[in-house]
């Protein structure tokens, strides 16, 4: 096992959120996951599966992560 798991995930820890067409800047993709996981427990339906996507693409380690496929770069 990895003595620093971090090392697998992207090192820059800024990242764009594209939700409902609003971009948002965090400085910590952490803050980012916590926020996106919650609102996927705290909704159902398209808006579920809308944070769902984006908190998918933020595990992955993406630098801009959208909701919208036409959003994505």
């Amino acid at each position: 096992m990895l003595k620093y798991p971090e090392l697998a995930m992207n090192p820059k820890r800024e990242v764009i959120t594209v939700f409902k067409g609003e971009r948002r800047v965090w400085n910590d993709r952490e803050d980012a996951q916590s926020f996106f996981l919650e609102m996927m427990m705290l909704t159902d339906g398209e808006e579920h599966e809308r944070a769902e996507c984006i908190y998918i693409q933020l595990i992955n380690g993406l630098d801009i992560c959208s909701d919208d496929e036409e959003d994505e770069v």
